[in-house]
């Protein structure tokens, strides 16, 4: 056993470990802070016979690192004289460069066996470490230390050469300042670099000049990049969010707002009101234009649907989507344009707006149908064909142009039922309330419900006028525990006169009548764009149901489905031509659905109105046969308008068909193919029904399908696009009309159509067609 001492620096200062030691371990050992003392005194060994041992120790993150000879030493005896103060000559040495390690040091003991020999000066021998720590941070790529005259420690930018504060002692400064140096562009050199490529990331040049290979990180996998300022990307970044979110235009001059980016970016400038308000129009100017290739390419026509808004200034504000299916056939909504009515209740309004739409887009010729959320006076309809048929062809004598939005008649129906039944729908709210607006009341029917066992796993909410399905929401859970709330009384005093069976049975019955509502309306809500042929199977299933329930000697199912079957029966005879015509487009029902379904709507009458739809869909298509063919590139510049000579390339004389005597042999050919167009539509009906497959995509199947059925594929692809619902999901059960709100209206309408236009566009929208099963339940 022996007394070994060694010396040590580290960043903290200069250290002495004292430690008594045995071969192969370490017994007890005590550190002390050299610089904490005052005075430190001689220290003598002594041994009796005389060996040199040397000791390395280096402290290091996990503990003290210790190499013994291989032999082990000689007895020692020790002896500790009196204490000497260390000369001032022992210091730290300077480091190149920052590290945590400590250096090493070795301390050489003099053993000597008699007499006590004093050591004046511990004899310390500096080695360089075995392995330092490296640098982490990736900001010493653009850095380096400078070691300063006074013992501070300074980094130094390898580009522009600015020099900042490092360490002093043993503080350190960190590197968050030195990487705002470089990520926000306060560099000189890096902001040269990015006004010439802006969009380049900046990287430390090589010491060599040559291309060296990327050191390896061990914490990021990558080194970082850093992006110069560009004020354009941050306008154009805050005009998006504007859009996006529906921000106020104003949050640009809020002190809050500018607080805040100023914070981010110092060097940025505010904008104005009326900079973000044309660097908006600017992105919707941008995105209109992309849009607007996208819309001269479609192969096909287009569809309009027209909501309108209403405001507390008594303006209205119309809303023109645009349905459409592009070149890969698949199905596009995008609004177009926000038309500002200052008399939406006029019968011109909604004709205004939809020459206006034509106009901006240049859709003269291409609509093929229009789709409305209200309806409209016999005048008002006679005005908007009137218009339309100027400049695009009425298909089927314009049976096809006008149609119905079906979310708003279904929140139609609901309302005139939940009207009727208000006194029942009354009770049930009562209870409902008297529940939910209590603690104590709710935990009570919680413990009753588990008592009596009752399986629904229907949670209690009271409804929102606003929107029918909560309403239809309460009514099923409310059902659903009818037995807690029979019992409910028995456990609660507070409750009174709880619902009747009378109700209940009531209740029930309302609910059978607003799941088909609900079930259709489900379907309008779905994030996918649903096709035309979907919708027809939902809509004779209500009609039939409603006919049958005015027929119901039950007094209280006659008088509720009475006023529903009469609007639905309204919507009916304005759309059930087209949704016929669609679902014939789809090669799982054809025409069969369509005799099927007749026949249980109108009995023995049924062929009659068979026989409506086949003549319609026959003189439907004969209009696409007849329509003109796509014009050669020869026969389109002279549409152009460009002048081509009489005579060809070599001279010759072209002849026109008078000349060659062969007017009537295109006349010919026109018969033909007019003959052999005809029957696409009959062998297609003719052809079996495809499987009633889980996933069916219609519009894929007509894609793969255009050449055997190239007339019939156009027509399906124009009659598919039609749209049911003018509405988006999110209002779909709504029972008033959007309102315009104050901020909105105080907007100029160019900035507000800019803003609201802009926001559908930039969205992300799944343009992939709904793969559903369409649901076959044929009643009996």
């Amino acid at each position: 056993m022996f007394m070994a001492y060694w010396a040590f620096v580290s960043q903290s200062g200069l250290w002495l470990l004292a430690a008594e030691v045995t071969y192969g371990s370490l017994i007890y050992s005590s550190c002390m802070s050299l610089m904490a003392l005052i005075r430190l005194y001689q220290i003598s060994v002594r041994e009796a016979k005389c060996h040199s041992v040397t000791i390395n120790v280096m402290a290091t993150q996990t503990g003290l690192s210790m190499y013994l000879p291989t032999e082990p030493p000689e007895k020692f005896y020790y002896s500790l004289g009196k204490l000497a103060l260390l000369p001032d000559i022992i210091s730290p040495p300077k480091m190149e460069t920052p590290t945590e390690n400590n250096v090493l040091a070795t301390v050489e003991t003099q053993a000597i066996m008699e007499t006590p020999t004093f050591v004046e000066t511990p004899t310390f021998v500096e080695t360089p470490p075995n392995k330092r720590r490296k640098k982490k941070s990736a900001v010493w790529e653009h850095f380096y230390i400078e070691n300063m005259g006074d013992g501070s420690r300074r980094a130094c930018c390898k580009i522009c050469k600015q020099s900042f504060a490092y360490s002093n002692g043993s503080k350190v400064a960190g590197t968050s300042h030195l990487k705002r140096h470089i990520a926000k562009g306060t560099c000189p050199v890096v902001l040269r670099n990015q006004e010439r490529d802006p969009l380049s990331p900046y990287s430390a040049p090589s010491k060599m000049g040559g291309t060296d290979p990327p050191k390896r990180r061990y914490r990021t996998p990558s080194s970082s990049t850093y992006y110069g300022f560009d004020p354009d990307r941050c306008r154009h970044e805050i005009a998006q969010m504007i859009i996006m979110h529906d921000y106020p235009l104003h949050m640009v001059e809020h002190p809050g707002f500018i607080a805040f980016a100023k914070n981010l970016q110092p060097r940025f400038d505010m904008v104005s009101f009326n900079t973000i308000q044309g660097d908006c129009v600017a992105t919707y100017l941008r995105e209109k234009q992309s849009l607007q290739k996208v819309i001269e390419a479609i192969p096909g026509r287009l569809c309009l649907t027209l909501d309108l808004w209403t405001s507390r200034q008594s303006m209205g504000y119309v809303f023109l989507t645009g349905h459409f299916i592009d070149q890969d056939w698949k199905l596009h909504r995008k609004i177009l344009n926000v038309v500002m009515e200052p008399y939406p209740e006029s019968d011109s309004a909604f004709g205004h707006a939809v020459s206006a739409c034509l106009s901006d887009w240049n859709m003269d010729g291409r609509l093929f149908s229009l789709s409305l959320n209200q309806p409209l006076s016999e005048a008002g309809l006679e005005n908007l064909r009137a218009l339309l048929s100027i400049k695009n062809p009425l298909m089927l004598s314009g049976q096809l142009l006008v149609g119905n939005c079906l979310a708003r008649t279904l929140s139609s129906i609901a309302q005139e039922a939940l009207t009727v039944a208000h006194e029942t729908v009354n009770k049930i709210r009562d209870a409902v309330k008297h529940v939910k607006t209590s603690e104590s009341n709710e935990e009570r029917f919680l413990e009753l419900k588990q008592q009596l066992q009752v399986p629904s796993t229907k949670s209690l909410a009271l409804d929102n006028r606003k929107q029918w399905n909560t309403t239809y929401e309460m009514l099923v859970a409310a059902s659903e525990l009818k037995e807690v709330f029979s019992c409910l009384d028995t456990s609660d005093p507070d409750y009174e006169e709880p619902p009747s069976m009378e109700v209940w049975k009531q209740v029930e019955t309302l609910c059978v009548y607003l799941k088909l509502l609900f079930d259709t309306a489900t379907i309008l809500t779905a994030p996918v764009i649903q096709t035309t042929n979907l919708f027809f199977h939902e809509a004779w299933k209500i009609q039939l149901e409603l006919s049958r329930g005015i027929s119901s000697e039950d007094p209280f199912i006659s008088n509720l489905t009475k006023p529903m079957q009469e609007k639905f029966d309204k919507y009916w005879k304005d759309s059930c031509l087209v949704l016929a015509i669609a679902v014939v487009m789809d090669p799982r029902f054809k025409m069969k659905l369509v005799e099927f379904s007749f026949t249980k709507i109108y009995g023995d009458d049924a062929a009659n109105y068979v026989k409506i739809v086949d003549e319609g869909i026959h003189e439907l298509f004969l209009e696409y046969v007849s329509l003109p063919l796509p014009l050669t590139p020869t026969y389109m510049d002279v549409a152009n308008g460009m002048n081509i000579g009489p005579e060809d390339a070599n001279g010759g004389t072209f002849l026109s068909n008078d000349e060659l005597g062969l007017t009537d042999f295109d006349m010919f050919i026109m018969e033909s193919a007019s003959q052999q167009s005809r029957s696409e539509l009959d062998q297609y009906l003719e052809e079996s029904l495809l499987p009633r497959v889980h996933e069916f995509d219609v519009l894929g199947w007509w894609k793969l399908n255009k050449t055997k059925y190239p007339t019939l594929s156009k027509m399906a692809r124009d009659i598919l696009t039609i749209p049911v619902c003018t509405i988006g999901g999110d209002s779909v059960f709504d029972t008033a009309r959007k309102e315009m709100d104050n901020y909105r209206c105080s907007l100029r309408p160019e900035t507000l159509e800019a803003l609201l236009c802009a926001k559908d566009w930039l969205k992300c929208e799944p343009v992939e067609t709904s793969k559903s099963l369409v649901k076959v339940e044929f009643p009996i």
